[in-house]
């Protein structure tokens, strides 16, 4: 392991001074240094499995599977990939819109052995280029539409993909784009025959500490797109951590949740689909934001839960004669992605009758950082209080290294379980970027007398002069 990369991986929690200025604002009967353990990824879904076989799992369009059989389903995909090739480390790109697919496949990989790598459709050709090259793809999995096949094929002719994975849309979802005449090549795989099996794949052993499950790209703190390697440990233990902060607000095999945020987002990926499986929730999987399409399926479904952006929020808001916009059942909202208006959280809350908390986190921390407590006290202007296990400190802009009391404003520094193992093949990106077991956000902030946490700006848009921003 390099240098950087075990800077990243030092446990700054355990060494910083106690107590924390959020633990007396904390939830009842959690505590912040509850342990945290560690598994695959994939657990989280094979324990649904093993707990709630028979309650339905995923609803997308009209199809609905229960967890048995999006089990199995996994199992077939992962003993598919493993026949052509996908094994330890194989990084595998998932290339598509919210499906049910997205999910299946996810899992599917990380159960085969490989690395999922996510792509957003809306890329042009020589951003998803640049991906494939760096992030050294070599399988892509997308679906049968022109749009999506085009830039996918044009990826084998340019980059090292080697195959196509396409899975058949048009009778799920036939709206969503025109489907595309698929050649006859050694190059495409179709998804009936990948899971033609009985779902009997080969165990991978996986050091959840140590060995990567999802290459998520961002532009991190210097906007040059970088590959974080999210281990199993992250991605499980962040997902664990919000669990942790829901409580008992959500009833393990009761509960339903609307994922309208796409899943080759980090946001979506953890709070959308890992915590959903986490507390056997149904989830219901939209493939786009459209009003008129949400509107009714949280009408229809009557959510306990629906993760989202300021923006959709606030359309709901502003939803024209939706007057009867009852949404009381949903128990917490939770908003990531941009800063949340006050106005906005108190025209939707006052539309719907729903409770929504800002949160905030980057990629490099699987996301999630902090929270505003879905049981405790929202703070209006603020993205909350750090997850359990989850160090936020304040560190001065001065000399980048000395952490400043409640109430002074500095960089906001990140550290705990779900900070990314680095960036893969940048050494140097992760060492500028990570200092000290820190993880440097560029983002300006402060933590008031309780504990919440504020922001205020971004560092790259400051400029320091004799110690005056």
């Amino acid at each position: 392991m390099s240098k950087a990369a075990a800077a990243v991986r030092a446990s700054a929690p355990a060494q910083s001074q106690r107590p924390h200025v959020w633990e007396k604002s904390y939830p009842a009967g959690l505590a912040w240094d509850v342990p945290l353990e560690t598994a695959p990824v994939y657990k989280i879904l094979d324990d649904a499995v093993a707990r709630f076989a028979d309650r339905p799992a995923i609803a997308f369009e009209d199809l609905s599977l229960t967890y048995e059989a999006l089990g199995l389903l996994i199992d077939r995909i992962a003993a598919g990939l493993q026949k052509i090739g996908v094994g330890r480390d194989v990084k595998v790109g998932l290339f598509m819109p919210n499906t049910h697919y997205s999910i299946a496949f996810h899992y599917g990989i990380l159960k085969a052995g490989g690395i999922v790598v996510n792509y957003n459709p809306l890329y042009a050709a020589r951003e998803l280029a640049g991906q494939a090259q760096d992030s050294e793809t070599s399988f892509l999995v997308t679906l049968d539409t022109e749009p999506l096949m085009e830039k996918a094929q044009a990826l084998l002719q340019t980059t090292g993909v080697k195959k196509l994975i396409v899975c058949p849309i048009g009778k799920l979802c036939p709206g969503l784009d025109k489907i595309a005449a698929l050649p006859s090549n050694d190059s495409l795989i179709r998804y009936e025959d990948l899971i033609s099996n009985d779902g009997a794949y080969k165990h991978c052993a996986v050091n959840p500490d140590d060995d990567v499950a999802v290459l998520q790209y961002t532009g991190g703190t210097t906007g040059v797109p970088k590959g974080a390697m999210l281990t199993h440990a992250n991605l499980y233990v962040n997902t664990l951590q919000t669990a942790l902060w829901y409580g008992d607000l959500a009833v393990p095999g009761k509960d339903r949740q609307i994922g309208v945020l796409p899943l080759f987002h980090v946001f979506a990926m953890t709070i959308v689909m890992n915590l959903s499986f986490w507390f056997g929730m149904e989830v219901t999987i939209l493939p786009r934001f459209d009003l008129k399409t949400l509107i009714p399926v949280l009408k229809r479904k009557q959510p306990g839960f629906f993760p989202a952006v300021p923006s959709i929020y606030n359309a709901l808001a502003s939803a024209p004669d939706e007057a009867e916009l009852d949404l009381s059942c949903i128990k917490f909202c939770m908003s990531g992605g941009a800063p949340l208006p006050g106005d906005v959280k108190r025209a939707y809350e006052e539309k719907t009758g729903a409770r929504v908390g800002e949160a905030y986190g980057l990629t490099e921390v699987s996301p999630v950082a902090t929270s505003n407590p879905p049981q405790g006290n929202i703070k209006v202007g603020t993205v909350g209080l750090p997850l359990p296990g989850t160090l936020i400190e304040i560190v001065s802009l001065e000399d980048g290294i000395t952490a400043l009391p409640p109430g002074e404003k500095g960089e906001i520094c990140i550290s705990g379980p779900q900070l990314m193992k680095g960036y893969y093949k940048k050494p140097e990106a992760t060492a500028e970027t990570v200092r000290n077991g820190r993880l440097h956000t560029g983002d300006i902030g402060y933590l008031d007398e309780d504990g919440y946490l504020h922001l205020v700006d971004r560092l790259k848009d400051m400029v320091l002069v004799n110690g005056y921003n």
